[in-house]
């Protein structure tokens, strides 16, 4: 699970990042062009690990952040333990960010038989530690259950991708395996102090034709992550693991796009920002790949919620979902396996009791609601010129249009070259066509004032409300978010506990209250 933005990944038709390893297996795999993810990361990685939506675990309103002290419930079987039932060995590698307030919530007491990463939403990539606000800071790093100081000094991206084929290289081929690989890239460092975006200079001087520091920073922070990925596939390959494997490329939520959380992602053409409910905070980058699937190389646009996964490869591992129990989330291996008919007629993209907001997508039609985010609403295109930054390239005078445009068509030549290299068969990218933008996109949908309506497949975008001209949609899509507000729980959320804070606890963030 990443945190990547929709126009951060080549296949996408990104002409600024070339990611020929991720590329390579999602045109020859299958490519989710209608999957949806929570618009930010705890309630996305609770749903995947559970099944349930996040009304449904609590875990609705906003992420854990340092000393608060709750998590995924413990009432809700999770992945590993469902996979272990059916034999398989389960290790994880990465960002948990499901709750370490107690130990029971940590991963090697929820289904993991080993863990190496660490536990909260963020931080530091080379110090690993963690700043919940300036007077809340301290390291969080672990192999298994205990800190790790083994790991200061060495890129997280890197360290994950060799503890993950350490893992494969050791694994008996005879047992099936289950790896859960969350790295921490592309997500913002430690702020407000640190520093958001970070990767060793060689990969960022991959990169010459981007000419803004922290769109370049960004990019070798998604290089690393690719060859990361390369060599984990590789070393499948390598112990015979590969032909019988199943794997599924998933973000955390849309790209924090523009400057948001200090980072430099794009979503563009789509609308939005991480933390919204527009496209571009909940429309999910995603993939499976698998040489076991009967058709492959495809562009699905059937509708895929992430808490589908879970009955998804308990059915692919020969499970039954049925013993799943009632979980949100719907089977769709023999859907992905064939290209076969749609199974999902809607799905909710999150209903906030806070902030009294709420989206829906049932068939065709998007609904929002009520205090949906209107500061971060605009389309963003990437970070290109050095001036970019708090004013993009397309209303900052600085920024000529004739630089954008030689940078772009060398852009265009650095991702023909590195895909050459490759010496693979690349397919034409799956991008979003927007067709015009009206004057009025910025203004014609308040959800503060009046619920707005979009026709995602004609308007992507969200260019244009139609919810004055479509009442009786609005109305059945209404009453269906009222449904599910119906069987909605109490956010989980609780206050920060002083408890917790690393200076009691010699510097670093541990499960406090056990």
């Amino acid at each position: 699970m990443f945190c990547h933005g929709w126009n951060d990944i080549s296949f996408h038709g990104s002409n600024q990042i070339p990611t020929p390893h991720i590329d390579s297996l999602a045109y020859s795999g299958i490519i989710l062009n209608n999957y949806y993810v929570s618009p930010i990361c705890t309630p996305t990685r609770g749903a995947l690990m559970s099944g349930y939506h996040p009304i449904h675990t609590g875990l609705q309103e906003s992420v854990i952040v340092g000393a608060q002290p709750y998590g995924l419930p413990l009432n809700f079987t999770i992945m590993p333990q469902w996979l272990g039932k059916l034999g398989y060995r389960s290790h994880m590698v990465g960002k948990w960010h499901l709750g370490f307030f107690k130990s029971e919530y940590t991963p090697t007491r929820r289904g993991f038989e080993s863990y190496l990463g660490y536990y909260q939403g963020c931080g530091d990539y080379y110090d690993h530690t963690y700043e919940a606000n300036e007077a809340f800071f301290g390291y969080d790093f672990r192999c298994n259950a205990s800190l790790d100081y083994s790991a200061l000094g060495q890129y997280s991206t890197t360290l994950f991708t060799n503890r993950a084929v350490d893992i494969i290289n050791q694994h008996n081929a005879e047992e099936p395996l289950f790896l859960y690989l969350p790295y921490q890239a592309v997500h913002s460092g430690n702020l407000p102090s640190g520093n958001p975006l970070q990767a060793p200079s060689s990969y960022i001087n991959r990169h010459p034709h981007i000419h803004n520091k922290q769109r370049k920073d960004f990019a070798g922070m998604v290089a690393a992550l690719d060859d990361g990925v390369g060599a984990v596939v590789d070393a499948l390959k390598k112990k015979g693991l590969y032909e019988n494997s199943i794997l599924m490329f998933t973000t955390d939520n849309g790209g924090p796009a523009n400057g948001f959380d200090g980072n430099a992602a794009s979503n563009f053409p789509l609308r939005g920002v991480k933390a919204t409910l527009w496209e571009g905070g909940v429309r999910g980058v995603g993939f499976v790949h698998s040489p076991i699937l009967q058709k492959s190389g495809y562009v699905s646009e059937q509708l895929l919620h992430v808490c589908d996964w879970l009955p998804t490869f308990y059915s692919a591992a020969g499970g039954n979902p049925s013993d799943l129990g009632g979980t949100d989330g719907f089977d769709m291996w023999n859907m992905l396996s064939s290209n076969g008919k749609p199974v999902r007629k809607e799905l909710l993209h999150n209903i906030s009791p806070g902030r009294r907001s709420g989206a829906i997508r049932v068939g065709e039609y998007k609904l929002l609601v009520g205090g949906v985010n209107m500061n971060w609403d605009g389309w963003y295109p990437p970070y290109q010129v050095t001036e970019d930054s708090s004013r993009l390239y397309y209303d900052n005078p600085a920024a000529k249009n004739a630089l954008f445009k030689e940078l772009t068509e060398t852009s265009d030549r650095r991702l023909t070259a590195v895909r050459k290299q490759m010496n693979v068969t690349f397919g034409s990218a799956v991008k979003v066509n927007c067709g015009p933008k009206p004057a009025n996109a910025s203004t014609n949908c308040d959800p503060r004032q009046s619920a707005c309506l979009y026709h995602i497949p004609s308007d992507p975008c969200e260019y244009n409300n139609i919810a004055a001209t479509n009442q009786g949609v609005v109305s059945t899509l209404t009453d269906r978010l009222d449904h599910y507000l119906s069987t909605m729980v109490p956010p989980a959320n609780k206050p920060e506990d002083p408890k917790g804070n690393p200076i009691l606890n010699n510097g670093a963030w541990v499960s406090w209250l056990d």
